[in-house]
């Protein structure tokens, strides 16, 4: 183990974070009233240009009059490259109560991004005395980014959260793929037998997100699956990333919520296995012995550290 420990990720249930466009006020009761975790008010791909500062009025007016509950909400602001991403920045914090929790910034590329919009975000916070720091979520969603992605991920204590975005990832990579997220029909092995074994194309980025989000205790997040008429295959994206540590995905229609909740919170036997285990060490460390047997298999400190993250997922979920 390093002299330097991890830090812990934030303390909040992120199964799912549903996202919804600024420029639809109708469906933002909805959203409130979802089983999301996480709302993404969205100012950027999903918005026209021409119907941007309308979206930001709705956002702002919905963030002071709606009631969200205890969900995490987030807006998405628009990319640096953009003359808009200001104004998100300055309207939002200048007019938007202490409600909001989160910024999410698109397509961030270095931690020269996280730098710009930090100053902004704190000139304003000073300017307005706001009494609650805003938090950043980022999205790596370019071949930069994920060249970038450790010092991004230590770019600001303001950093919390870190997402996939895997449309733009795939364009900005210059990947033979339309698809947004999920299996991609050319990405296979051929086995001797001559049968095809897909493989998954998003495997390095989640792995490379999901370690630098460890590294500085950062929530990392899968992103969108574009397919919506196709649960399986969200499902199947879903336990994928659940399994190599991600912490919850994205839903772009309300039909994913269901799906990624179920995906991301511990089934009533793997909280009971992972209890049990540490029932078992607890009982071997009196014993004054370093490890276990647990139903035939060995258990130790690393068993630990697993179960515990099992139970803690389990305690965030109300």
């Amino acid at each position: 183990m390093s002299f330097k420990v991890q830090p812990a990720s934030p303390s909040r249930p992120n199964r799912c974070q549903l996202f919804g466009p600024g420029s639809r006020p109708a469906i933002f009761e909805k959203m409130a009233a979802s089983a999301a975790d996480v709302i993404n008010l969205d100012l950027e791909d999903s918005v026209s240009p021409a119907d941007k500062p309308e979206a930001r009025a709705n956002i702002i007016r919905a963030i002071n009059e709606i009631d969200w509950g205890t969900k995490t909400l987030s807006v998405r602001i628009n990319g640096l490259d953009t003359p808009f991403w200001y104004r998100d920045v300055v309207e939002l914090l200048e007019q938007a109560g202490d409600r909001l929790d989160q910024i999410m910034i698109p397509k961030v590329g270095n931690a020269g991004d996280i730098y710009a919009v930090d100053a902004l975000v704190s000139a304003v916070e000073m300017a307005k005395g706001r009494k609650k720091p805003i938090d950043f979520e980022v999205i790596i969603e370019t071949a930069a980014g994920l060249a970038h992605v450790e010092e991004i991920a230590a770019a600001s204590p303001r950093m919390v959260a870190m997402s996939l975005g895997a449309a733009d990832y795939a364009a900005s990579m210059g990947m033979q793929t339309t698809g947004i997220g999920g299996t991609q029909e050319n990405y296979y092995m051929l086995a001797p037998n001559g049968k095809k074994h897909w493989n998954d194309p998003w495997h390095a980025p989640i792995v490379a997100i999901v370690a630098a989000c460890r590294t500085h205790g950062l929530l990392p997040v899968d992103g969108p699956f574009g397919d919506f008429s196709d649960d399986e295959g969200f499902v199947a994206q879903a336990r994928r990333s659940a399994t190599l540590g991600m912490v919850g995905k994205w839903a772009i229609h309300p039909k994913q919520v269901a799906l990624a909740n179920e995906v991301f919170t511990p089934s009533e036997a793997q909280i009971t296995e992972a209890r049990e285990i540490l029932a078992a060490m607890k009982q071997a460390e009196a014993d004054g012995q370093g490890a276990a047997v647990y139903k035939g298999r060995l258990v130790d400190l690393a068993s630990i550290r697993q179960a515990e993250v099992i139970v803690k997922q389990a305690e965030l979920i109300v």
